[in-house]
């Protein structure tokens, strides 16, 4: 059996059994498949590539043809439990439209992207003066199909510009333990190679009270922190 791609894992563990799921740049499929055996979800898929299209059928799913760009404004709204996006948001025209329609589609949405503010990235335009080439973005940059490229920070921003809630992040990088992470902290920016961003919108409800356990990025539980007793001062006499 083949290792399970690293951003995959991770997704699997945020997106409940039995929801209702759709991959926007689903490739072969081999996300949403993953989704539909391990979980049980009622997903479909949406891929540009007729090659993609023509896998993705072949595993079975309801995978359709369209561009993120323009076709995710003809789903109904609140369709899906979650929209998910895998590094594929630097790759569209309008990054701020397609972050808005998927949580627009969805009530959650599963982002990854890669970090341009990464220490690597700095230091190959500092060092070399060349675009750089990393594990996150492996491509030169006459081939390579990012053309809206952005640091932590910058997608932080666009978060509080579209009043989206971020719930959860990662920081994921190969080779190295996944780290839940606050993002809007400064050192973030430079250590995250790939962030993996659970959002929803800030006008929307909180799913449970802040006095209940609350699930994180991996699947764990938070339980409430006991508060602990002072043992009483001795008065002096």
């Amino acid at each position: 059996m083949s290792a399970i791609r690293e951003d995959f894992a991770e997704i699997l563990k945020l997106v409940r059994p039995g929801a209702r799921v759709l991959d926007i740049g689903c490739e072969d499929g081999e996300l949403l498949d993953l989704l539909t055996r391990e979980k049980e979800v009622d997903g479909q898929g949406l891929e540009i590539s007729p090659e993609g299209v023509a896998a993705g059928l072949a595993r079975g799913l309801a995978v359709v043809q369209g561009d993120g760009d323009r076709d995710l404004d003809h789903f109904p709204t609140r369709a899906f439990d979650y929209a998910i996006l895998s590094k594929t948001l630097q790759q569209m025209r309008d990054p701020k439209h397609v972050l808005s329609e998927l949580l627009r589609v969805a009530d959650q949405a599963v982002v990854s992207v890669p970090n341009f503010g990464h220490w690597k990235v700095r230091w190959a335009l500092l060092s070399r003066g060349r675009m750089p080439e990393t594990g996150a973005l492996p491509e030169p940059w006459y081939s390579t199909p990012n053309i809206h490229l952005c640091t932590l920070r910058d997608f932080v921003a666009l978060c509080d510009q579209l009043e989206l809630r971020i719930d959860a992040c990662a920081s994921l990088a190969e080779g190295k333990p996944v780290r839940a992470i606050d993002p809007r902290q400064p050192i973030e920016n430079w250590r995250a190679e790939t962030a993996l961003f659970l959002l929803s919108r800030k006008a929307e409800p909180q799913a449970a009270s802040s006095a209940l356990p609350q699930q994180n990025l991996f699947g764990e539980v938070e339980l409430p922190k006991a508060e602990v007793m002072k043992p009483a001062r001795k008065r002096k006499r």
